[in-house]
């Protein structure tokens, strides 16, 4: 008797596979493929431009076993169920394994989940499908496309500016609006005004107001001297409560998380990189091992522009709404929420599987970061479709016979969805909840205690990575997937820096915005990028061949590039001569900046390679050993500290550790800043967490450095939570690096 074929189910991702084998039984196989399996080949551009811009896929190199594997089950399958991720990109991957396989993409080969648990996945699979051309034509044209630019562009840079550049469709669009930021910030002229705020008391009641009018106009203060006259009128005569207004205000809950929501509020309110949250709700959407339960995919799929949610999940968090919080916190129908318009609509809002599977239930099971995404994202769900946030609101104003102050004051009467999760925010300045007192138009009030302060307009903040990737959405510069790998891009190339979350324009990213500003300005053009995207999104809806979006943007592009070529001058990128001589040949050393920050490096390459990482010790002393500690950089862009001694002492920190011992416990404490200023001291204890505010006088991080560019030889450094790596590793890269290396890693990858 003949063995029963089994049928092959292929995914991307081995997480995925063993999840959904487990889900499917004995009757199906389910393989991995590692992501892609074909594409343009790095040494090369890979499109033929001549034949009207054929793409030449290769096999990956590292794919051989992969896919001898996944053919060698192929052989054996009574059918080949293409399972990769329902998006552009994993419509290609299906595309590129039907090729490979012998699959024809118009038979019903192809399946997508939506969520990885078992009731989806099982209905997925009765439900095949073809292989969607139009998806798999708008990845073609959206990889076509950055590989003619990142091909022609970043040769260019390499022979005019310095090798190891790069230019991309995306990211330099990104530094550009990070750059012309900086610009912004640095001809910003600040204007002098005066805030005069006092005390009223009136009817036994305090409360706050600020100056309004003078005189019957409005207060601007605008120097000492107007400041002074207001104080003047201020204390002319008696106050009468002059007009009370007293109304209620809705708050609305925010919507379930799109992929961009998402990497903004894990940004603001976990301190997350959005390639970590990435990586993370990746994780949680593949599947977790459960204790009891198995494996199990613990959020729906990631990479949406959707707020959409389906009729079953809303019934089902309707449910635990009414059944955790009662019926008052339950509208009578379910919230709605508009999509953007330039949302694609293809998949449903981030949320989790299972409402009644609560984080705090499940924590024992996670990681400590996936516990924190997993509540946030199951939090912002349930929050979203409860019950408005009511306030009552007072607005009175208090006068004499020439100056009129004004109060304003909310207070939380119900809390509405806020008993759950509220949104964060990036620079804007909270609400704040207080006590309303009661006045009357009539009511006579006393000026009680009075300041007037000097202050200055401000310019606009720098980018956060949760700000940028607001930024990039509502100017429709790429798409979900596209976010977390162009930060990350920019930063390892070393066109921006991270600054206490800020994003800061480096030299290099200067130089780079200001070239292709002159030479390539649909490049970096906000509105054409814009558009590109939209020509894009029409080659999915079908209403426009992908070709035909790579001919109209060449035939411009190649002009550009021909112009450029002739009239950018080689460009001499000088490098900062160091004070340390070469261990090897007693040259005096420069700094180079790679990819993990600077470094040292002998000026004689490629004759001398000597190389060195450049450290930063702070004063604090290591809480495990005593010995000094080093600042250092990791993959990320992050700042950590570290032990000099590693690894005989493994001590890491990714706060900032001060001298000071917590009273309470005696551990060693962190120095924690928020986005206004505020500074604090935290202790690093998880269990104890002491806190101790930090006085303006103090002048705690004074004391963070105790030398700048010192160095040292290299120890190496263990992965830790944001794999920490340092200088070491561009030290290491530039001894190694050929001289004759051709630029070919320069494409963007979306």
């Amino acid at each position: 008797m003949s063995e029963r074929k089994h049928k092959l189910v292929i995914v991307e991702s081995p997480a995925k596979a063993r999840t959904i084998a487990k889900y499917l039984g004995r009757s199906y196989k389910v393989e991995a493929s590692n992501g892609h399996v074909r594409d343009l080949p790095k040494s090369q551009m890979g499109v033929d431009v001549a034949a009207d811009f054929e793409p030449k896929y290769i096999t990956i190199r590292g794919r051989g076993e992969v896919l001898a594997r996944i053919r060698k089950e192929a052989k054996n399958a009574s059918a080949i169920l293409l399972a990769t991720d329902p998006d552009r990109e994993g419509e290609a991957i299906s595309w590129h394994l039907a090729n490979l396989l012998g699959v024809k993409p118009e038979t019903a080969c192809r399946v997508t989940f939506q969520e990885i648990t078992s009731k989806a996945v099982k209905t997925a699979i009765q439900h095949p499908r073809p292989i969607d051309m139009s998806l798999v034509n708008a990845q073609q044209a959206r990889r076509v496309l950055d590989r003619l630019v990142g091909y022609s562009i970043s040769p260019l840079l390499w022979a005019k500016i310095k090798k190891g550049l790069s230019g991309g469709r995306v990211q330099s669009v990104a530094t550009r609006i990070i750059v012309d930021r900086e610009e912004e910030i640095e001809s910003f002229i600040p204007e002098e005004y005066w805030d005069v705020e006092a005390d009223m008391i009136s009817g036994g009641q305090t409360f706050h107001v600020k100056l309004d009018t003078l005189d019957g106009k409005k207060a601007k203060l605008t120097g000492e001297a107007g400041a002074k006259a207001a104080l003047e009128a201020i204390g002319s005569g008696p106050y009468t409560v002059k007009t009370v207004k007293n109304g209620e205000k809705r708050k609305t809950p925010a919507p379930p998380f799109t992929t961009s929501n998402m990497q903004q509020e894990a940004a603001r309110k976990l301190r997350f990189t959005t390639a970590k949250t990435m990586q993370i709700a990746q994780t949680l959407y593949e599947g977790v091992d459960l204790e009891g339960e198995g494996a199990q995919g613990l959020i729906s799929y990631i990479r949406t522009d959707s707020t959409r949610v389906s009729d079953e999940a809303l019934a089902a968090v309707r449910e635990e709404i009414g059944k955790r919080f009662g019926s008052e916190y339950l509208p009578g129908k379910p919230n709605e929420f508009k999509t953007r318009s330039r949302s694609q609509d293809a998949h449903e809002a981030i949320r989790p599987t299972d409402i009644s599977r609560r984080p705090d239930d499940i924590k024992s099971s996670l990681t400590n970061d996936q516990y924190k995404l997993y509540k946030l994202a199951y939090t912002r769900f349930l929050s979203s479709q409860m019950a408005p946030a009511l306030y009552d609101t007072q607005t009175a104003c208090v006068a004499n016979e020439r100056a009129e102050f004004r109060f304003y004051g909310e207070h939380k009467k119900f809390p509405g969805f806020t008993a759950v999760y509220e949104e964060g925010v990036d620079d804007e300045t909270p609400g704040v909840d207080v006590k309303l007192p009661r006045l009357a138009a009539g009511d006579a009030a006393v000026l009680g205690n009075v300041t007037s302060e000097q202050r200055f307009t401000q310019p606009p903040p720098r980018y956060t990575e949760a700000s940028l990737v607001r930024a990039l959405e509502e100017k429709g510069i790429g798409r979900p997937s596209t976010y977390a790998p162009t930060i990350s891009t920019i930063v390892a190339r070393g066109y921006v820096s991270r600054d206490k979350s800020r994003l800061t324009p480096t030299e290099l990213g200067r130089m780079i915005t200001a070239l292709m500003r002159e030479h390539f300005k649909d490049i970096v053009d906000v509105e054409f990028t814009s558009g590109m995207e939209d020509s894009l999104d029409r080659v999915e809806d079908e209403s426009l061949p992908w070709r035909d979006v790579i001919r109209e943007f060449y035939s411009g592009f190649s002009r550009s590039l021909e112009a450029a070529e002739s009239a950018i001058e080689k460009v001499e990128v000088k490098d900062e001569t160091s004070d340390v001589p070469c261990e090897k040949c007693g040259a005096m050393m420069v700094y180079k900046m790679g990819r993990y920050g600077r470094f040292l490096a002998c000026p004689r390459f490629p004759e001398c390679r000597c190389a060195k990482p450049v450290y930063v010790y702070i004063a604090t002393p290591c809480p495990k050993c005593g010995a000094r500690l080093l600042e250092k950089t990791s993959r990320k862009g992050n700042r950590f500290y570290s032990c000099e001694t590693y690894p005989d002492c493994d001590f890491i920190a990714w706060d900032f550790p001060l001298p000071d011992k917590c009273p309470k416990c005696g551990s060693y404490m962190t120095l924690k800043t928020n986005r206004k200023g505020s500074r604090w001291r935290l202790c690093a204890n998880e269990h104890c967490r002491y806190r101790e505010e930090i006085a303006d006088e103090e002048q705690a991080d004074d004391q963070e450095t105790d030398g700048q560019g010192l160095y040292g030889s290299a120890p190496g450094y263990a992965d830790g939570e944001d794999n920490p790596v340092d200088a070491e590793r561009d030290a290491d890269s530039y001894a190694d690096m050929d001289s004759g290396e051709e630029p070919g890693s320069g494409s963007e990858s979306e």
